[in-house]
Parts: C-alpha cells; structure tokens; sequence
C-alpha cells in the first residue's frame, strides 16, 4: 500500500458482514487519498476469510491474537499508522456505512480548521436513517452523565453545519496524528465504552477543538450493541462510567458525585431484582466494585450473564382468568402496550382471555367495581370478579395507602405490583436505600481519594 494522507481503520470482531459493506462503502468514497487498515480482534467466525476473500491488497489486514476490546483494537491501528507518518487517522465502527463525501468533508474541515484536532461525522441511525442517533457528545458535569446531541432528531435540515462539543463518537471521527501522539490513543484499559468520550475530554484539555461536521454523514446500526444475548454490555458501560467520573469529577463534587452514582446503583439493582433480572443486577455489581478497585480491561467470564426477561410474574396472575381488565388511570398509551403484552403472554401458555382496556383507575364507582382500599393490612377481595391491572408512573412511588388495593399496578416500566411481598419490598426500599448509601459512601469516597494521590 502507497501511504497517503489518511489511514482509515476499521475495528472489526464477529461482525463479517457488517465489515465487509463498511469496507465497500468507504471505497465508494469520492475522495480517495487514503488507506483502509483493517484490525481483526481475534474474530471466530469467517471474517477475516471474507475481508481477504472480496478486498486482497486492497486493505491492509491486521489479524490481532486475541480480542483487545473497540479501544484495543482501534489502537492497534492507529499505532501502525502513526508509525508509517500518515497526517491523520480515520477511526471507523465495523457497524457503519458511510456516504460517498463523508471523509471529504472532514478532511476539508480538518484542513481549513487547524484549531480542531479532531471532528467526527453526523450520524444517522441505521434502522431509521431519517433520524440522527449523534451530532456530537457532551459531558453533562452537574448529573454525572453524557449526552449525545440532538439525539433522535428528525433531519429536517434545521441543524446547524457544525457542532462543537467535549467528544465525539469513535463510529467515524478523524483526528490528527500530531495530536494523538500528543495526548495518546484511545484508553486501552476500558475495553470497550466511553473510551472516544476520554479521547474527546483529553482533546479539549489540550486545546484543541472537537467538532461534528454536518456535511459527513454516516449511518450507524445500534443492532450490534444492544444487551440481547447477555450483560456484557451492562458490565463495560457501567464500569468505564463511574471510572470517568471518579477520574475526572473536580475535587470539590466528588463527593456529591459518588452519592449520585450509589443512588443509581441501588436503584438499578432494586429494579432489576424486582423484574426477575437478578443477572443484570449482578453484573452492575461487579462492574462497580471493578471500578473501585482498579480492575480494567476485559471483564471475568463470571461477571457476564445471560439475560433474563422473564414473564413468569405475568404468567402466573393471568392463569385461570377469563376476563383482564386495564384501567388507563391517564396513561393510554401504556396500557395500551401493557395489553399487547398481556395477549402476548396468555398466548404463550395457550390462553385466551378477554382483555379490556378502561379509562381511570380501577375503583371507579361507575365500574361497579367491589375492590377495596385496605390502609392497615395487605387483604384481597375474595369476590373481586376479573383481574385487574391500573397503570401508574413509577409503582416505587406509590404510597402506603395505594398499595393495599386488590388492583395490581403496572408501571412505565413494566413493573407489576401483585401481593404482599411487592408491597413490602416496596415500603422497605426507602430504609434499604439509606442503608446501602450508608455501608458504602465512604469506601466509594476513599477509592476516588486513592485515585488522586
């Protein structure tokens, strides 16, 4: 391969066909001084066969021995193209199909703009390429949290031509090779996640400006990175994040950011347990104490598992009922999809239930209906005829009184409140929070401590 200008590198693992249209996409691009370098993390299925199969010398392949993780991976390439002398590195998703001007249009701007040292494309959701999944990424200090701009926004050419941020996303960015050998490759150590947010953070703090460049676009498929299978993904986004935060966080908030994210854990952890997720719970446990304790790279086997969505809950109050009544209580919608999964689950098992959908709440006089409000003692209504489901915003919120109801509550969640051991768990979880927050605040304060000698 003729060094040029630009090295284009591709991170691919399992994913062969989505790296081979990438790779066919960015050699339909108009402008064409560049190299595609393609880093294969130690892929089993038949990627690299295909990558040489259909492109031969027209990529440069680099078949890593084992799977280094997006930030590994990535950083495999790009020290292979600061080494040959390219002028900048093009870091692309192997899940991206790029439009014919998208690395035109950042090398124009990169050229014309030498403040920016590095600018990523606007991108397009792959699924719904109407729609823009990321025009930038901002670092959002005061909650403790990211937030990719203009996020699901129509494209209704309203959007301005450029947009500066703290990062941009790695699926496509180009930065410059004096700048990466100024504030170093990706962070190795995450793996995979917030590691292109780091990237950008450094960027800024060096001086240089991270821009998103509307006129390159590229579409993104979010397919690849959705926790179907298990909670690996869980595991890095959960880990990597409290890691930025207790790395970053100026002295004087950290402790109200380690209250913030322990308030989230418990919350998380609460939700999942009451869901039947007990493996997602699981894994964002690992993920925080690796946080405090230094453990990065790739995570533990153990520490990864198999998701869970289990209608077993539902399953058990519909059996036997003929009839299943939905009160709206102003949230139509809802209980609209709350239905779907109702006849969904029935189905499942083989039953048919009449399922009705009712506006307000299930102990409307005009029902007729003989449930009760029991304020001191969890009791059920032997009579009541049908079952009943009354939609509710958030059911941890529900109040004491509410919770006697022989109504079971469903949340925008999907949450269901059915018996005494939902309404306990549930007027025990403000103590249990405080507990939690209590056992742990200091030691999530004394690790960030330890990280800032």
């Amino acid at each position: 391969m003729g060094k040029k200008k630009i090295a284009a590198v591709i991170c691919n693992y399992n994913k062969s066909k989505y790296v081979t249209d990438c790779i066919q996409s960015v050699l339909e691009s108009k402008f064409r001084d560049f190299d595609i370098i393609v880093v294969d993390n130690a892929s089993t299925d038949d990627s690299v066969a295909k990558i040489r199969e259909k492109y031969g010398s027209k990529v440069q392949l680099i078949v890593n021995k084992e799977n280094l993780g997006g930030s590994g991976g990535f950083n495999t390439g790009i020290r292979y193209a600061v080494g040959k002398g390219y002028e900048y590195i093009w870091c692309l998703d192997n899940d991206v199909l790029v439009d014919e001007n998208a690395i035109g249009e950042l090398y124009a701007f990169m050229e014309s703009h030498p403040g920016t040292g590095m600018c990523g494309s606007k991108v397009y959701h792959m699924e719904d390429p109407d729609y823009v999944q990321q025009f930038g990424i901002d670092i959002v200090w005061e909650e403790y949290c990211c937030e990719a701009k203009y996020f699901n926004r129509l494209e209704d050419g309203s959007m301005p031509e450029v947009v500066y941020s703290d990062a941009v996303a790695a699926c496509s960015v180009l930065v410059r090779t004096s700048v990466v050998r100024e504030i170093g490759a990706l962070p190795e150590e995450n793996f995979l996640y917030w590691d292109d947010t780091e990237w950008g953070l450094r960027c800024n703090r060096a001086g240089y400006k991270v821009a998103s460049v509307g006129r390159s676009k590229v579409l993104h498929s979010m397919g690849a990175k959705k926790e179907s299978v298990n909670t690996f993904p869980l595991y890095y986004t959960w880990r990597n994040w409290i890691r930025f935060f207790m790395k970053y966080t100026p002295e004087e908030n950290r402790e109200g950011m380690c209250q913030v994210f322990l308030e989230r854990i418990f919350d998380v952890v609460c939700n999942d347990l009451f869901l039947g997720e007990e493996n997602r719970s699981k894994t964002v446990m690992h993920a925080y104490m690796d946080a405090l304790y230094g453990k990065t790279g790739r995570a533990e086997e153990y520490k990864i598992h198999p998701v869970v969505h289990s209608e077993e809950k539902l399953v058990r109050l519909l059996k036997g009922q003929e009839k299943i009544r939905i009160f709206e209580n102003g949230r139509e919608e809802q209980a609209r999809l709350f239905a779907e999964r109702v006849r969904k689950a029935a189905e499942t098992q083989g039953m048919e239930p009449e399922v009705e959908i009712f506006p307000g709440h299930a102990l409307d006089p005009r029902y007729g209906s003989r449930l009760q409000v029991v304020e001191e003692d969890f009791l059920e209504d032997e009579d009541a005829e049908d079952l009943t489901f009354t939609m509710t915003e958030d059911v941890f919120r529900l109040k004491a009184g509410r919770l006697g109801l022989t109504t079971c509550y469903v949340d925008a969640e999907g949450r269901i409140v059915s018996s005494k051991e939902d309404t306990f768990l549930i007027l025990g979880i403000p103590e249990s929070r405080r507990l939690f927050l209590l056992s742990q605040k200091d030691l999530f304060f004394s690790a960030v401590k330890n990280m800032h000698p």
